[in-house]
């Protein structure tokens, strides 16, 4: 058991920021398992790290499933008896963004929304907290949107004042709640928590209109993941800059 190098775990990191989030932590000399619904495409996403010269290993990891987490728990516990950075990456959007949905949104998709992208972030943390508590500096991303910002929404002008997608962006408003909730609640600790907002980036969900590239859209994750014992915990932010709630 080695618990020397720093443990990073990245959910849905087989591809996108995901993957670049996990290589550029990698590159900082740190230890990252690459957690994947699909665990060939994770395996396969793992040794094109290693043929980087990254210390790199996937698990099988679908958020939603109960065992996953569990096993997930089990082997980082066995292997590592602890975990330094949890990134709680992985998302799905249902739905377009811009159209006018809010009357006609489906529940299932706002049901199935928020089970990967908020449900799942509380029932992954909670599950990994034992073993963040034993890390010497615990860090925790949540990987949210400035979609999530009920002040930009509610502005008329602002940047996302039309980019209305019900079921998405209130699961993100929701997930910067319990970023803020968690930090409140392990003020005391070492552990500091923090949302995301990656930007809009070059992916699959993001599309090739996206302005910004991978490389640049894992910077934030990045960052936070790395915050010295002086960072900021319970925040909200893109590039090192505060966004409105």
């Amino acid at each position: 058991m080695s618990t020397a190098k720093k443990v990073a775990l990245i959910s849905g990191a087989n591809k996108g920021i995901g993957l670049e989030t996990a290589r550029q932590l990698g590159r900082q000399g740190i230890t990252v398992i690459l957690g994947a619904r699909d665990l060939a495409k994770g395996e396969a996403a793992a040794e094109q790290l290693k043929k980087e010269g990254i210390d790199a290993s996937a698990i099988r990891f679908d958020v939603v499933n109960e065992a996953d987490i569990k096993a997930a728990v089990d082997k980082i516990e066995k292997d590592y008896g602890k975990l330094d950075i949890l990134i709680n990456n992985a998302g799905v959007m249902l739905e377009p963004i811009g159209g006018n949905n809010t009357t006609t949104v489906s529940e299932d998709i706002l049901r199935k929304t928020f089970e990967t992208n908020f449900f799942s972030a509380i029932a992954v943390t909670n599950a990994f907290l034992p073993l963040l508590k034993k890390s010497e500096a615990g860090r925790i991303v949540n990987v949210s949107s400035i979609l999530g910002s009920l002040t930009l929404h509610a502005a008329e002008g602002s940047p996302i004042y039309e980019a209305k997608a019900l079921a998405y962006d209130s699961s993100k408003t929701a997930l910067n709640a319990y970023t803020i909730h968690l930090a409140h609640a392990l003020k005391g600790t070492k552990i500091k928590v923090n949302s995301a907002h990656p930007g809009w980036v070059k992916t699959d969900m993001g599309t090739d209109a996206a302005p910004m590239d991978v490389v640049d859209g894992a910077k934030t994750e990045v960052e936070l993941a790395t915050l010295g014992p002086d960072g900021p915990t319970g925040g909200y932010f893109h590039l090192g800059e505060a966004l409105s709630w």
